[in-house]
C-alpha cells in the first residue's frame, strides 16, 4: 500500500495560516505605518541543531506555528488474486461487471478506481480520493469484486463493548480499515463469538486487531515483543502448531500479526507469569533460528508463485512441516520474482527442490487455431472439449473470444497430451471446413432470417452451414458462412440472388384501423390466407396488437404490391361500410318474440336486411339489441323489431323530475328498490341519468296505465327519502373492514339486501379510519346497525383452527417475504396464516383469528389452491439485453402486471458473456421483436391459468423496446439539442424515449429514437415537426435584412472573458442570429453587424449594447480599486508628481547597527552571493559569524 500526498490550495492556506504577523515573536505587532519592527521580527532565526542523540528540539518563534502540510489526497493499491475474483470476464477487460461495480462506486463515494490485470490474471486496483472516500470505496470494492469468507473470533462479552467504541465508532473504522463485515453479538444473547466476514486477508487482519482490542482491556498482563518479521513463521510453526503448543503449555494467549500485515509486533496476553514463560520460549526460538538459519534467494516466475503458495497457504505450511524451512513470497502487487527461502543450511537443498517442484508441477501452453474454428473445435455442447476434459480432468482449457489462440493449463504430462489431441482436431477441422463473408446491405438482413428464422434455418440444414447475421448495433453489412466448403459456396450464392431480389422490392403501408384487423385475418388465419395465396409474391405484416398501431405493410414486386393495396383497399371499404352499429331498447319480455319460434323471426330479418342482430344473454339484465350492418340496412332492421314490440304491447315514454342526490337512495341495493317498482308496475323500464352527469330527469317507459303508475310511485318514494332520512354511526377496527365488506363487496351487499339501508365506509384519506356510517329509513338503519355490530363482535372472537395443504403448494405462500398471507391478513381481518418450517414434511397449516375470518380465509385458501393446481408454465422469449427495460424502475412495471393478470413473472439469471455470444442473429425494429436462436438466458416464464397467461405475455412483448431512425439533416442537430442539451433532454423525458444524436465528426444525418413503440411513435413525429420549424426559420432568415450595430468599444476587448463569450454563443443560438466582426485594420474597427429576423436582431443589438456597458463599468471598478490598493503615503512630503519618496524597508536593532559594523551592500556579491558562484568568504561580516 502506498501514499501520495497532494498539496491543495486548502491545505496550502491551513499552512499558511501558522504565520501571522501578530504571533511571529509572541510579542503584538502594531499596524500602525510608523511602526518600525526589529530585525528579530523581521527575519526570525532557524532553530539550533540539538547534539547528536537527542530528539529534534521543539520549534521556537514563528517557525512553531507553521502547521504540518496535511495529504487531502491519498492512494492507496492493493492487489485480488484469480481465485479470489468474484467476476471472471471472458470478454474485453474493462468491459464486464468489474468496469460496471468499479463506476458504480466511483460515483458512490466520489474515489477514483483503476483497474490493471496483473501476470497471474489477478486484479491491481488502485483507489485515489480523500481519505474517507478512498477507505469506503475499498470497503464496497472488497465486498462486490471479492468473494467473501467468514469466521468467528471469541473473546469476552465484557470486551465486545470496547470493539465497538463509541457510537460505534471504533467498529466503523475498524471495518473500514481492514474491508470486512463484523457482526457483534446483542447484549441479551449469551454468545461470545464476534463473526467476521470479507476477504481471507481482511478477516485475518480484523480478526487480529479485535485480539489486540480484547488483550489491551484483558485485566491480565499485556506484553509486546517485536521480532524481525521474516522469523514469525518459525514461531508459528507449521499450521500454526508451535504456537499453539505454547498457548496451552503456557496458558497465555500469543497474537501473531498474519504475513499479509506489515507488522513485526507479537503480543502476549494473560497471567504475569504464563505471559514471561511464553516470551521466554518465543525469544528462545528467535534466537535459535536466528544464529542456525541462513538464507538463499531463487528467481521463479510471477505466473508460477501461486502454485508454490498454494490453495490458502497449504503449499507454504507443507514445505514448512517437512523441511522446517520458511519459504518467504514477494507480495502480489509487486513485480518481484524473487522467493527467499530461510532455515537450516542442511535443509535448505531439500526445501529449494520442493520449491521447483511446486512451481513446474502445473504448466502453461498456447495452441494456435483461427478464430472461426473455436466453436467447431468445441464441438456441439461442448462434445469435442468434453471428451478431451474427461480424460485429463486436471487440465484447464481457456478459448479468448477473438483471438487466434487455445491456452491449456495443468500438469506437463497432460498438458501435452491435450495438445497433441486439439492440435489434431485442428488439423482435420481445416481440411473438412471453410468460411466465406459476403457484404450484404443491413437493411436486407431481417429478410434474409425470414419470420421467426424461416429462411435462413432453411439454409442452414440444406447445406450444412453456420450463418452469422450480425445485430443491428454492430452497423456491419458482414454476413459470414461457416461449414463444408462446397455447402459453403452454395448457401453464399443463395443468400446473393435473395438480396438482388430484395433489391427489387417495394414496401407500401396501409393505414388500417386496428379494429379491423382481426377481421382481415379471419378465425385462425384463414381470410389473410386467401389474400396471401392470391398474392403469393407479397409479404403481409400486420402490427403486434399491443402496439395500438393502424399500420399495415405490404413488401414485394412492385407491380403486385400495387394490386394487393387496391384489393385489401376495396375490402377495407366493404367493411367500413358494413360496420355501421346501432342499439335499439327493447322491453325483455318481449325479446323472445323478436327471436321467435326456433330462432325464425331474428333469422328473417336478418337474411333480408343482411344484417348482424345479437342480443343480450337470458341472465343479462341488459335491454339493448345492437345491430351492425350497411347504415340503410341497420335502420330497417330496427324499424322490423320496433314494429314487433309495437304489436305485442301499446307503449308510452314519459320523464319524471326528481333531485339528483335521491337518485341512488331510490335506486337501493343493487338495484332492488327500483326493480320492485318495476315488477309492481308490469314491467315498466326506468332509467337513471348516469352518476355525475347532474341530470333530474328520470325517464320511464311501458304500457300506458303503468307508466303513469310507475310515475306516482317514484315521486312518492322520493318525497319519502326527502323526509324520513336517517343517519347512523358504528365503530370498527380499520382491519375488519375488508372483511366486512368481502371480496367483491359480497359480505355488505348481502346486508343492503336485507335492510335496504347505505353503508358507507371511509376513504384512506379520512382522519376518522373507525367510522362507518349507516345510511335510509329509520328501521332499516337500526336493523342494519344490528347486523354489522354483530359481525364485529363475533371478530372480536379469537379462535385457532388448522387446514391440510398440500407441501408442494406451501412455497406459493411463504415466497415473496410472505406477499400473499400479508394479503390474507389484510383481507380477512388480520387472521395469522402459519405455515409449517421447511424440512418438517408437515402438510397442516394453522390458522388463528376471528372465526368468521378465519373460515373466510379456509375457503380463499382453498381457492388458490385450486388456482394452483390448475396453473400452467408459459415461455416468453425477450433477448436478454431488454430484460431491465421490460422490468422498469426497481420491477415497477412487471410488479403491475402481476398484479393485474394475477401470475407469477420469473426472469433467468444474467449471463455476463451474452455480450460477446455469436448466436444472436438480428432485431426488428419496426416490431420490436428479436429473432435469435434462444438460449436459456432469454426465456422468461410466466405461470397462472391458461388466459392469464397469454394476458402477460402480450403485456411483457409489449414492452419490448425498438429503435428507429428519423433523417434530421446535419446542420439542424445542435438546435434540437438544445443549450446545453435541454432541448433533447427534454424531449427524451417528455416521450420517455433514448435519443441517440450522432458525433459531429460522422456529418451524419440519422438520429436513432429507442424506447416503446407508442413512446417512440410519438418522439418520433415530434422530431419532425421540430425539423419544420427550424427550416423555416432558416429561410426567413435567410430573407430577412442585415442590420448594422451601432459604434462599440472595442469589441475585442468585450469578448476576452470566457464569461462573455459564453453570453455571446448563447446569444447567437437562442436568438437565431449571425453576429459578425470587423477584420483587424478595417476602417471602422468598432462596427458590429447583426443578421436575422428584424425583431430578432433589435435584441441581440440590446444585448450587445448592455454587455458592452458592464464591460466598460468593470473597467472602471477594476482601475478604481487598483488606486485604492496602492501603498499609503508615509511621513515626508510629496514629488511634483504627487509621489512619496520611498525609504525602502526599515527594522531596528540589526546587527550592523553596532558600532564597528555597517549596513550590507545590496549590490555586493558578496554580501548577497548568487547561487553557484563561489565568492572568497571575509572574516568578518555585518551578518556575524558565518554557519557552515
Amino acid at each position: 500500500m502506498s501514499s501520495v500526498a497532494v498539496l491543495t490550495q486548502e491545505s496550502f492556506a491551513e499552512h499558511r495560516s501558522g504565520l501571522r504577523d501578530e504571533e511571529i515573536t509572541g510579542t503584538v505587532v502594531h499596524r500602525d505605518e510608523a511602526y518600525i519592527p526589529t530585525y528579530l521580527e523581521a527575519f526570525p532565526p532557524l532553530p539550533e541543531k540539538g547534539p547528536p542523540g537527542e530528539k529534534g528540539g521543539e520549534l521556537t518563534g514563528a517557525w512553531s506555528k507553521i502547521r504540518p502540510i496535511k495529504a487531502s489526497v491519498i492512494t492507496q493499491v492493493f492487489h485480488v488474486p484469480l481465485e479470489e475474483r468474484r467476476y471472471r470476464d471472458n470478454g474485453q477487460f474493462g468491459e464486464g461487471e468489474e468496469a460496471k461495480v468499479c463506476l458504480d462506486i466511483m460515483q458512490r463515494t466520489g474515489a477514483h478506481i483503476e483497474l490493471s490485470l496483473a501476470k497471474d490474471q489477478g486484479l491491481s486496483i488502485m483507489v485515489t480520493g480523500k481519505l474517507d472516500s478512498v477507505m469506503k470505496a475499498r470497503k464496497e470494492i472488497v465486498a462486490r469484486l471479492q468473494t467473501q469468507a467468514s469466521a468467528t473470533v471469541a473473546i469476552p462479552k465484557e470486551h465486545h463493548r470496547f470493539v465497538i467504541g463509541k457510537n460505534g465508532e471504533k467498529l466503523q473504522e475498524l471495518e473500514l480499515k481492514t474491508a470486512t463485515k463484523i457482526a457483534i453479538p446483542r447484549p441479551e444473547d449469551p454468545s461470545a463469538n464476534i463473526r467476521i466476514t470479507g476477504t481471507k486477508e481482511g478477516i485475518e487482519k480484523a480478526r487480529h486487531e479485535i485480539l489486540l482490542i480484547s488483550a489491551e482491556q484483558d485485566k491480565r498482563a499485556v506484553e509486546r515483543i517485536s521480532l524481525e518479521k521474516a522469523f514469525h513463521p518459525f514461531v508459528a510453526g507449521a499450521y500454526n502448531r508451535l504456537v499453539q503448543e505454547m498457548s496451552q503449555e503456557t496458558g497465555a494467549r500469543i497474537s501473531i500479526p498474519p504475513p499479509s500485515l506489515a507488522k513485526d509486533e507479537i503480543v502476549i496476553t494473560g497471567e504475569k507469569e504464563a505471559v514471561a514463560l511464553a516470551i521466554a520460549r518465543i525469544r528462545s526460538v528467535y534466537e535459535e533460528k536466528k544464529r542456525k538459519t541462513t538464507t538463499i534467494s531463487v528467481e521463479v516466475k510471477k505466473s508460477q508463485h501461486k502454485y508454490i503458495v498454494g490453495p490458502k497457504g497449504n503449499t507454504l505450511q507443507e514445505i514448512m512441516e517437512s523441511t522446517g524451512v520458511s519459504v518467504e513470497m514477494p507480495p502480489l502487487d509487486s513485480d518481484s520474482e524473487t522467493i527467499i527461502l530461510r532455515g537450516e543450511p542442511d535443509k535448505l537443498g531439500s526445501a529449494l527442490t520442493q520449491v521447483y517442484a511446486k512451481a513446474k508441477s502445473v504448466t502453461v501452453v498456447e495452441v494456435m487455431a483461427p478464430a472461426w474454428l473455436h466453436r467447431f473445435i468445441i464441438g456441439k455442447k461442448g462434445q469435442n472439449i468434453g471428451r478431451i476434459t474427461q480424460q485429463l480432468p486436471k487440465v484447464h482449457i481457456e478459448f479468448t473470444d477473438g483471438e487466434e489462440k487455445i491456452s491449456l493449463e495443468g500438469p506437463t504430462e497432460e498438458v501435452e497430451q491435450a495438445q497433441a489431441q486439439i492440435q489434431e482436431i485442428i488439423k482435420d477441422l481445416l481440411v473438412k471446413m471453410d468460411y466465406t463473408e459476403v457484404n450484404i446491405e443491413q437493411r436486407f438482413h431481417r429478410h434474409l432470417i425470414g419470420k421467426n428464422g424461416a429462411n435462413i434455418n432453411r439454409i442452414k440444414e440444406q447445406y450444412k452451414v453456420s450463418v452469422r447475421i450480425p445485430q443491428d448495433t454492430e452497423r456491419s453489412g458482414l454476413v459470414r458462412i461457416e461449414g463444408d466448403p462446397q455447402g459453403v459456396q452454395l448457401a453464399r450464392k443463395e443468400l446473393m440472388e435473395m438480396a438482388q431480389r430484395m433489391e427489387n422490392e417495394r414496401t407500401k403501408d396501409l393505414i388500417v384501423e386496428q379494429k379491423f384487423h382481426r377481421t382481415i385475418i379471419g378465425q385462425k388465419g384463414e381470410k389473410i390466407k386467401e389474400v396471401r395465396d392470391k398474392f403469393p409474391e407479397v409479404i403481409i405484416n400486420f402490427p403486434d396488437p399491443s402496439q395500438k398501431s393502424d399500420i399495415v405493410q405490404l413488401r414485394g414486386p412492385k407491380n403486385e404490391v400495387e394490386k394487393c393495396a387496391k384489393f385489401l383497399q376495396k375490402l377495407i371499404a366493404d367493411l367500413i361500410e358494413n360496420s355501421y352499429s346501432i342499439s335499439v331498447p327493447i322491453f325483455k319480455q318481449f325479446h323472445k318474440n323478436i327471436i321467435g319460434k326456433g330462432g325464425a323471426n331474428i333469422k328473417k330479418i336478418r337474411e333480408e336486411t343482411n344484417t348482424k342482430i345479437d342480443l343480450p344473454t337470458e341472465n343479462s339484465d341488459s335491454e339493448m339489441i345492437v345491430i351492425t350492418g350497411r347504415k340503410g340496412n341497420c335502420e330497417a332492421a330496427r324499424d322490423r323489431i320496433l314494429a314487433i314490440q309495437k304489436e305485442l304491447a301499446n307503449i308510452k315514454e314519459t320523464e319524471v323530475t326528481i333531485p339528483a342526490k335521491l337518485h341512488n337512495s331510490l335506486i337501493g341495493s343493487k338495484g332492488c328498490l327500483v326493480r320492485s317498482v318495476m315488477e309492481e308496475c308490469g314491467g315498466v323500464h326506468i332509467h337513471f341519468p348516469s352518476e355525475g352527469s347532474g341530470s333530474d330527469r328520470v325517464t320511464i317507459r311501458g304500457p300506458a296505465g303503468e307508466v303513469e303508475r310507475a310515475r306516482r310511485q317514484l315521486l312518492q318514494l322520493a318525497e319519502e327519502k326527502q323526509i324520513n332520512n336517517f343517519t347512523a354511526e358504528l365503530q370498527a377496527k380499520p382491519e375488519y373492514h375488508k372483511f366486512l365488506i368481502g371480496r367483491g363487496g359480497a359480505n355488505i351487499r348481502r346486508v343492503r339486501d336485507r335492510t335496504g339501508a347505505r353503508i358507507i365506509f371511509p376513504s384512506p384519506d379520512d382522519p376518522e379510519q373507525e367510522l362507518i356510517t349507516i345510511v335510509g329509513r329509520e328501521e332499516a338503519v337500526r336493523l342494519a346497525q344490528k347486523e354489522l355490530e354483530t359481525l364485529v363482535r363475533n371478530l372480536d372472537d379469537v379462535v385457532e383452527d388448522s387446514m391440510v395443504v398440500d407441501p408442494r403448494h406451501h412455497r406459493h405462500f411463504v415466497c415473496r417475504r410472505g406477499q400473499v398471507l400479508r394479503e390474507l391478513a389484510e383481507e380477512y381481518g388480520g387472521v395469522a396464516v402459519s405455515f409449517p418450517r421447511t424440512g418438517t414434511h408437515s402438510d397442516r397449516v394453522t390458522l388463528k383469528g376471528a372465526k368468521e375470518c378465519v373460515e373466510a380465509a379456509k375457503r380463499r385458501i382453498q381457492e388458490i389452491i385450486e388456482d394452483l393446481e390448475a396453473q400452467v408454465t408459459v415461455e416468453v422469449i425477450v433477448p436478454q439485453r431488454y430484460h431491465r427495460a421490460v422490468m422498469g424502475p426497481k420491477g415497477s412495471r412487471i410488479q403491475q402486471i402481476t398484479r393485474d393478470c394475477e401470475v407469477q413473472i420469473k426472469f433467468p439469471e444474467r449471463d455476463e458473456s451474452a455480450g460477446s455470444s455469436c448466436r444472436r442473429l438480428n432485431s426488428r425494429v419496426n416490431t420490436g421483436k428479436a429473432e435469435f436462436v434462444p438460449r436459456k438466458n432469454d426465456i422468461i416464464t410466466i405461470s397462472g391459468r391458461s388466459e392469464k397467461c397469454e394476458m402477460a405475455r402480450a403485456a411483457l412483448l409489449a414492452l419490448v423496446p425498438v429503435t428507429v431512425d428519423v433523417e434530421v439533416p446535419y446542420d439542424l442537430h445542435r438546435y434540437i439539442i438544445g443549450q446545453k442539451g435541454s432541448g433533447i433532454r427534454k424531449m427524451m423525458e417528455g416521450y420517455e424515449v433514448n435519443i441517440w444524436v450522432p458525433q459531429p465528426e460522422q456529418q451524419s444525418d440519422v438520429i436513432k429514437v429507442t424506447g416503446q413503440v407508442a413512446n417512440v411513435e410519438r418522439a418520433h413525429a415530434a422530431l419532425l415537426e421540430r425539423v419544420k420549424e427550424l427550416q423555416a426559420e432558416q429561410e426567413d432568415r435567410v430573407t430577412a435584412s442585415a442590420t448594422p450595430v451601432p459604434h462599440m468599444s472595442p469589441h475585442t476587448r468585450t469578448w476576452g472573458n470566457a464569461k462573455h463569450i459564453d453570453i455571446f454563443v448563447r446569444l447567437v443560438l437562442t436568438m437565431s442570429v449571425d453576429i459578425r466582426f470587423p477584420q483587424p485594420g478595417s476602417e471602422d474597427p468598432d462596427r458590429v453587424t447583426v443578421t436575422g429576423l428584424p425583431e430578432n436582431v433589435d435584441n441581440a443589438i440590446d444585448h450587445l449594447l448592455n454587455l458592452e456597458e458592464e464591460y466598460m463599468m468593470s473597467v472602471t471598478e477594476t482601475e478604481t480599486m487598483a488606486a485604492y490598493m496602492k501603498p499609503p503615503s508615509r511621513a515626508g512630503g510629496a514629488d511634483e508628481d504627487g509621489r512619496v519618496p520611498v525609504k525602502g524597508f526599515v527594522v531596528r536593532d540589526a546587527p550592523w547597527s553596532a558600532a564597528g559594523n555597517k549596513a550590507p551592500d545590496m549590490s555586493s556579491a558578496e554580501d548577497f552571493p548568487t547561487f553557484g558562484m563561489g565568492v572568497a568568504p571575509k572574516q568578518t561580516s555585518a551578518w556575524g559569524p558565518k554557519k557552515f
